[in-house]
């Protein structure tokens, strides 16, 4: 039983034989991509207050250290991602900050919003404005919480990490596995794009990895909404020091991603994080989004590479490197986003033309 999918009223049905068939799957039995994908992105830290404390993590600040972005640096640094070409703006906090960050609280309850999410909203609407659709990733999510920002995001997305009961996520705080597909299946009864994906070192078995990847399948199937997964592996930080997972584990959990995930779902591999080279012939489709303007405040220590670095990449795979939206073109048909970032993309202005471009 998936710790806390009781709790949460989460039903999967995962059989053994499932699990023994991804268990078996090696590179051999995967086939490279055709092509190779990326985004362009700003990333945007609203805040780094957490109600978690994941050993691996370095993104959570403790109360009275958390930052909180305020809606001018949010605008400046849109503006600077539009001005660079970027289509996407990322946008991360840990999971919903509780009681003891009560700075957090008072000084949106100054600017006037209810909660994180009320300002989440605002965030993304100003982003909408000055040119990036956006993508929000804001750990775990209530239905009401999603249903209140899903408008005004492109698309959206948490990481499942694992199905597993891991120290990592140990504490009084602890995550729950349950709590997590939760929100995966919120984001699918809402009709939301989304992307999730699992991390690799952080104590799971084996077994965990197929059980976590089984399960995103089955959600995906049930209502159609993963467009992406991804695989990333821990790495060393100020926080962990278990060392990462060994390039044949890389390789093997990678292409069991690919072989039990639909065609249509990309397997993503983060180019800062692990060593993409290796993996190129396990069926990795996508790069990530990588930025030309923020750094990657999740993981500070590993830098995003430049576009001509992603473009050796695809060199060396020996197939094309192509740009995509934060939402995959398959979801821009049918009601998969709403009639704001529909517009957003159709607009005749120098915003819905970068779009278009990156479409064509």
């Amino acid at each position: 039983m998936i710790p806390g999918a009781d709790e949460y009223d989460v039903s999967l049905s995962i059989p053994d034989s499932d699990i023994a068939d991804a268990l078996a799957v090696t590179p051999d039995d995967v086939e490279p991509a055709s092509e190779l994908t990326f985004a362009r992105n700003v990333f945007l830290p609203l805040t780094t207050a957490c109600r978690y404390t994941c050993t691996y993590c370095t993104f959570y600040d403790p109360p009275g250290q958390a930052d909180l972005m305020s809606p001018d640096d949010v605008r400046e640094a849109v503006r600077r991602g539009a001005d660079a070409g970027c289509t996407e703006a990322l946008f991360t906090f840990g999971d919903d900050p509780d009681d003891r960050y009560t700075a957090v609280h008072d000084q949106l309850d100054e600017w006037g919003f209810d909660s994180i999410h009320d300002y989440l909203r605002r965030a993304c609407e100003i982003a909408l404005d000055e040119g990036l659709l956006p993508h929000a990733n804001p750990g775990d999510q209530t239905r009401e919480q999603m249903e209140l920002v899903a408008d005004v995001n492109a698309s959206m997305g948490v990481m499942l990490e694992t199905t597993a009961d891991v120290q990592a996520h140990g504490g009084p705080r602890a995550k729950a596995p349950g709590q997590r597909l939760n929100t995966l299946r919120n984001a699918g009864e809402l009709g939301i794009p989304f992307t999730t994906g699992i991390l690799v070192g952080i104590g799971e078995e084996w077994r965990d990895r197929a059980e976590s990847l089984l399960a995103i399948r089955e959600l995906h199937e049930r209502y159609g909404h993963i467009q992406e997964v991804i695989v990333q592996p821990v790495s060393n930080n100020e926080r962990w020091r278990g060392g990462s997972p060994g390039v044949e584990a890389l390789r093997r959990a990678v292409a069991m991603a690919r072989a039990v995930l639909p065609e249509s779902v990309s397997v993503q591999v983060p180019p800062n994080l692990a060593p993409v080279r290796d993996v190129l012939d396990c069926g990795i489709d996508d790069l990530g989004g990588v930025s030309p303007v923020t750094d990657d405040y999740i993981n500070p220590d590993y830098e995003w590479p430049a576009v001509r670095e992603l473009q050796s990449i695809a060199d060396e795979a020996g197939v094309p490197l192509r740009e995509r939206l934060p939402v995959y073109e398959r979801y821009l048909d049918d009601d998969w986003v709403s009639d704001r970032v529909r517009a957003a993309i159709r607009a005749e202005d120098a915003a819905g033309e970068r779009y278009r471009a990156v479409l064509d």
